[in-house]
C-alpha cells in the first residue's frame, strides 16, 4: 500500500510538471550540439527562457518547449557549442588594431616601409603614425642591416622624415621608432656617452649599434620613452575602438572576453557601455598593473550578478616575449648568448601584490613566458599561499606559461595555478622559437599542454588578440594538430603534447569559465546556465584536421539573443 502511494505521488508530480511547462523564448535544434557536460556530451536540442538554458536533451522532448511565440532556430546540420571564451586578450587593442596600421600580414621590412609610405601621404604634417603587428622572424627575409636580430630605423626614417612613426612588435614587447619620433623624445639629441649611460625604465633596453647610436628598436619598458609623447586618444575614438572590438568578438564566436590589463579609463568606458546596454560580450577584467591594483584593494572586487562586467583580477607583466628576446630565461638565449631576457617588474612586487590580492579577494594573473619568469612567479605565489592558508580557492593564473622548466610543470596543478595559454602562439612561434631556445629546451618545456593537463592543471585557451587574430578556429587547430597554419610539419611539432579535441573545446569553454570563477553559469550547455552559444559551419570535433581551418562561425548567441548571424541580410 505504501509503495502504491509513493508511485501515485511521483506520477502526480511528473504530470503537474508537464502541465506547467511553458513555451520557451528560444529553441534550437537540427544539428549536433556539444555540451561540454560529461553527463550528456551531445544533445539534439536546447530550450532557453529569460536568457538561461531550461532544457538540453532529445528533440522529442525539446519540441515540447515550442509555442506560438517561440523563436526556433534550425541548425540545418551545423554544430553548436557553448559560447567560446577568449581567455586572454586585449579588448581595446583589438579595436585599435582596426583603426591603426595593421602590420600583421607584412612579409618583409621593405613591405612595412611601403605601408608607412602610403600612410604618410594621407597624414597631416607632424601627425603621429602608429601601428602594430610586425614580426621580423615571420618575414620572408631580414634586411641587410640588422643589429641584435632587428632591423634599423634608417629606411623607415627616409620615407617619413617629418611624421613621427611608432610601430609596435606583434608581441607588444618591442617597437620601432623613426628618427623624428626619437628626436621628439630627445633620444637623438643625446651623446653616445649619455646613451650608453642612460638608465631606461627598469626592465627595458634601447638597442644600439656598434657606435652606440640607437637603432630605433625599443625593447620592453623602454618603449615608454617614445610612447609617452604620442597624443592621447579621444573619448570618441576610444568608443569607436570598443564598438569595433565587440563586433569583432561576435563575428568570431566569442561570447566572453578576459581583458588582460585594463586601465582606469578602459574600465570607465566598459562601465558606460554596460549601463547603456551596449556591452554585447561578457567582460572579465584584469586591473592593469600594481599601481591600479593598490587603488582597488580597499574597494574590493566588483562582481556583476549578471556576469557582463566583472573586475576581480590583477594583471602583472613579469617578463617580455620570446620574439623580442625579453622572455626571462634560466639559461642564455641560444641565438643571443649575451642575454637571459629580463624581469619587467621586481619579484618583490609580485609577492606583495599576491599577498594583498589574497587578503582582499582578488585573483592575480601574471604574464610570464620564460622558464625563469614562470619559476620566480610560482615561487612568489607559493609563498603567499603559505601565508594565507585560509584562502582555498584563489585560482591565481600565469598568462602564457610558454616555456617551463620540466621540474615546474607539475607545480601548476599542485598549487592550483591556472596556465592561461594561447595555442595559436605555438603555431606562429614554434618555427623560430627553436632558434631562441634550442632543441632540448623546446622539447622539454615549450607549449607543454598535455604534460600540464596530465598533471591535473586546467588550461584556459585564447589568442592574445591583437597579438594574434581573434578567430578561435586557428587556435583550436593549433591545439589539436601542433602544426603551423600552413599545415607543417607532418604530424605536428612535439606531437605528444597535442590536446585531444575534447580537451581543446573544454579549454575554450568550461575551463576558461573556471579561470574566471564562472563555471557555475558559463562554459557548458546545461539547465540553469546562461544561453551563450557559438554555431560553427563544420563539425570541428569530427572532421579531418585539414578541414578545421575552413570552418566559419555561423552564429553567435549571447544570453539567448542572436547577436551575429553570418547569413543575415
Amino acid at each position: 500500500m505504501k509503495l502504491t502511494r509513493i508511485f501515485f505521488v511521483f506520477a502526480l508530480v511528473v504530470a503537474m510538471g508537464c502541465q506547467s511547462r511553458r513555451p520557451a523564448d528560444l529553441v534550437i535544434h537540427g544539428g549536433k550540439i556539444y555540451t561540454v557536460d560529461e553527463s550528456q556530451p551531445v544533445v539534439e536540442s536546447v530550450a532557453v527562457e529569460g536568457g538561461r538554458i531550461v532544457f538540453a536533451g532529445p528533440w522529442s522532448d525539446g519540441q515540447k518547449y515550442v509555442g506560438d511565440q517561440t523563436h526556433v532556430i534550425d541548425l540545418a546540420g551545423k554544430i553548436m557549442t557553448p559560447g567560446f571564451i577568449e581567455g586572454h586578450g586585449h579588448i581595446m587593442g583589438v579595436g585599435y588594431n582596426e583603426l591603426q596600421l595593421d602590420l600583421s600580414s607584412v612579409r618583409s621590412y621593405e613591405e612595412l616601409v611601403e605601408v608607412v609610405r602610403e600612410a604618410v601621404k594621407k597624414a597631416a604634417p607632424g601627425e603621429w603614425i602608429v601601428g602594430r603587428g610586425w614580426h621580423q622572424d615571420k618575414w620572408d627575409h631580414l634586411p641587410k642591416d640588422v643589429v641584435k636580430g632587428f632591423q634599423t630605423h634608417h629606411l623607415l626614417s627616409s620615407v617619413s622624415p617629418d611624421n613621427p612613426v611608432f610601430l609596435r612588435h606583434a608581441s607588444g614587447h618591442a617597437a620601432i621608432a623613426n628618427a623624428k619620433a626619437m628626436e621628439i623624445a630627445g633620444v637623438n639629441q643625446l651623446s653616445v656617452e649619455q646613451i650608453k649611460a642612460m638608465r631606461t625604465e627598469e626592465g627595458g633596453e634601447i638597442i644600439r649599434d656598434a657606435l652606440g647610436n640607437p637603432t630605433g628598436i625599443f625593447n620592453e619598458r623602454a618603449m615608454g620613452i617614445i610612447a609617452r609623447h604620442i597624443p592621447d586618444d579621444t573619448q570618441a575614438r576610444d568608443e569607436q575602438a570598443l564598438e569595433l572590438a565587440l563586433a569583432a568578438c561576435l563575428r568570431n564566436g566569442i561570447t566572453s572576453f578576459h581583458d588582460a590589463g585594463a586601465s582606469e579609463s578602459n574600465i570607465d568606458l566598459l562601465k558606460a557601455f554596460r549601463s547603456s546596454g551596449r556591452l554585447s560580450v561578457r567582460m572579465y577584467v584584469m586591473l592593469g598593473g600594481p599601481a591600479l591594483a593598490r587603488k582597488w584593494f580597499a574597494r574590493g572586487p566588483e562582481i556583476d550578478p549578471d556576469h557582463f562586467l566583472t573586475i576581480r583580477s590583477i594583471k602583472l607583466s613579469c617578463d617580455g616575449a620570446l620574439g623580442s628576446r625579453g622572455a626571462w630565461l634560466l639559461e642564455p638565449y641560444t641565438d643571443r648568448p649575451d642575454t637571459y631576457g629580463m624581469a619587467t617588474i621586481p619579484m618583490d612586487t609580485v609577492l606583495s601584490i599576491s599577498r594583498a590580492a589574497l587578503k582582499y579577494g582578488f585573483q592575480v594573473c601574471s604574464h610570464a613566458i620564460g622558464d625563469r619568469a614562470n619559476r620566480e612567479v610560482l615561487d612568489r605565489y607559493e609563498q603567499a599561499f603559505r601565508e594565507y592558508p585560509e584562502v582555498k580557492d584563489h585560482r591565481f593564473r600565469i598568462e602564457h606559461a610558454q616555456h617551463l622548466h620540466p621540474s615546474d610543470i607539475p607545480r601548476f596543478a599542485s598549487l592550483g595555478v591556472i596556465p592561461a595559454m594561447q595555442a595559436i602562439h605555438m603555431s606562429s612561434d614554434r618555427p623560430w622559437a627553436i632558434l631562441r631556445l634550442g632543441d632540448k629546451r623546446i622539447k622539454e618545456g615549450a607549449y607543454v599542454w598535455q604534460a600540464l593537463l596530465q598533471s591535473g592543471a586546467r588550461i584556459a585557451n585564447g589568442t592574445d588578440a591583437p597579438v594574434e587574430p581573434l578567430n578561435p578556429i586557428p587556435s583550436f587547430y593549433a591545439a589539436v594538430t601542433r602544426k603551423t597554419l600552413a599545415g607543417t610539419p607532418e604530424g605536428g611539432f612535439e606531437p605528444e603534447q597535442k590536446m585531444t579535441r575534447e580537451q581543446a573545446l573544454r579549454s575554450y569553454t568550461l575551463d576558461a569559465a573556471y579561470a574566471a570563477f564562472e563555471e557555475a553559469v558559463l562554459g557548458s550547455i546545461m539547465p540553469g546556465k546562461y544561453a551563450d552559444f557559438t554555431v560553427f559551419s563544420r563539425d570541428i570535433m569530427e572532421i579531418d584536421e585539414d578541414e578545421i581551418l575552413q570552418t566559419e562561425v555561423s552564429m553567435t548567441i549571447v544570453a539567448g539573443y542572436v547577436l551575429y548571424a553570418k547569413d543575415a541580410k
